[in-house]
């Protein structure tokens, strides 16, 4: 029984959001947030090619194979699908290494459930200003979802990448395609029924599949909602509705519309591009390890303890105490502190499946600590609101044969917004990951230009032609 739409409020928090997403003027978004865009989707592009040639590739392209080729591309490869499937497995590729952005403040990874979404449903002709234009205001959307319904909501189990960046794929693509605002509430609705992902899946291949199916399901509710299928249009603030089902007593669906692009989140707080293809909540031990090897040798030979004390709740997403496979020593503090002692290599190798299961790296863990601590709470007004890759600072203490020791704290990592990468960085990176889907040093340099010139691209099917390949 199909009977009448769900009844909602024409002037409550999903229908002034979908006013937003819908209405606000180009010229109103900042000529800073379109540079900051330019940085967060070329380090994006950047994730997904080196996704592609990961090993959440093969099931993912044995899954292509069952179904119809389609007309939109699969990064990094020859391959194509149904526009919601490439959704799905750029989506997943662009996650797959835990190398792509954070939004502290969701606390998810936005980009790579929005550009693939974008992507896979840019029509022909779209200049890649309207794609930026979408993803800023998407992005916006999402961080103030984030915001209102707060961390406790992360610390419940949910994967905030798959439950809140899903509605910011959602209304860039609303954007994108020229919605109106009865189809963007819908799109909301439809899409809040879809929110995803669990946190017991950090270190297997679901984690990244979190941001795909996201972005998946975020281009089938599009699609629905301006194909005219209903669904509850006021989902934030109804009762048994996203807010009410997901949140905690903290959350307050009223502060969604409260400063929408005042300033624009982009801006402030700003996302972290990562410097290091791991959990974020790991970056600021690993930028304490590699500071104390700068001041002195650091070897198995020299070293007698490693201790990393946080705050409380910043080992939440690290799960991981005896890592055997790469991704799981993406979410292993252990891990990361011996390879720390062992070398001091957190590249793409260090995370691979070798990485944890190295000689030297087994005979190190008994030698490695980490504690929640208060005191790592410092000074900051409001932990509660904290991700755990920012919440108070990180202390790592070497204590070494000699009874010496040292002690490094850091309060925001490399990548951070405080410590932005550069595009010298970008370039860099964007090169290795290239290199790793295996793309010519040409044919990287080629779209890394293209993709820091996104702006300027007459049509984005440009800028998605230089992230294939010729050959599967």
């Amino acid at each position: 029984m199909h009977g009448r739409p769900h009844p909602d409020a024409s002037d409550g928090v999903t229908a002034k959001l979908a006013a937003f997403v819908v209405g606000l003027p180009a010229e109103a978004i900042p000529a800073a947030a379109f540079e900051k865009a330019a940085k967060c989707l070329v380090d994006t592009a950047a994730c997904m090619l080196a996704g592609a040639a990961s090993e959440e590739a093969e099931p993912l392209k044995r899954f292509l194979a069952a179904r119809a080729p389609g007309t939109a591309p699969i990064v990094g490869t020859s391959l194509s699908a149904d526009p919601v499937v490439a959704a799905l497995v750029n989506g997943t590729f662009g996650h797959a290494l835990d190398f792509d952005d954070v939004l502290s403040i969701m606390p998810a990874h936005p980009s790579t459930v929005i550009l693939p979404a974008l992507l896979a449903t840019a029509p022909a002709g779209t200049p890649g200003g309207a794609l930026m234009e979408a993803y800023v205001i998407g992005l916006e959307v999402g961080a103030k979802i984030g915001i209102a319904i707060g961390n406790g909501h992360y610390r419940r189990g949910w994967h905030a990448t798959g439950t809140l960046a899903i509605f910011s794929a959602v209304a860039a693509l609303g954007r994108l395609l020229g919605v109106d605002e009865r189809e963007m509430r819908t799109a909301f609705g439809i899409v809040a029924s879809m929110s995803s992902g669990l946190q017991c899946n950090f270190g297997t291949m679901t984690k990244p599949f979190h941001a795909g199916w996201a972005s998946h399901n975020a281009v089938t509710a599009i699609t629905l909602a301006k194909a005219g299928m209903t669904a509850a249009t006021a989902a934030f603030e109804a009762p048994s509705g996203f807010f009410s089902t997901y949140g905690t007593e903290r959350s307050d669906v009223a502060r969604i519309t409260e400063g929408l692009g005042a300033p624009f989140a982009l801006l402030e707080p700003g996302l972290a591009l990562k410097k290091y293809p791991c959990c974020y909540a790991l970056h600021r031990a690993i930028d304490g390890m590699l500071e104390i090897r700068r001041r002195r040798p650091v070897s198995p030979e020299t070293v007698k303890s490693v201790v990393c004390r946080v705050a409380p709740g910043a080992l939440r997403p690290l799960i991981h105490d005896d890592p055997r496979t790469g991704l799981e020593a993406k979410f292993s503090m252990d891990y990361t502190l011996a390879a720390g002692i062992l070398d001091g290599r957190f590249d793409l190798t260090a995370f691979s499946d070798e990485g944890p299961n190295r000689p030297g790296i087994r005979a190190l863990l008994p030698r490695v600590s980490k504690i929640e601590d208060p005191r790592c709470f410092g000074d900051d007004p409001d932990p509660a609101i904290r991700s755990a890759g920012t919440v108070g600072f990180v202390e790592v203490t070497v204590e070494f044969h000699d009874g010496t020791s040292e002690t490094v704290r850091i309060d925001r990592p490399s990548g951070s917004p405080q410590k932005e990468l550069s595009w010298d960085d970008l370039s860099e990176k964007f090169s290795d990951c290239a290199r790793e889907a295996g793309l010519s040093q040409d044919a990287a340099r080629d779209a890394f230009r293209t993709w820091r010139n996104l702006a300027a691209a007459a049509d984005v099917q440009s800028a998605i032609r230089v992230l294939t390949r010729s050959e599967a």
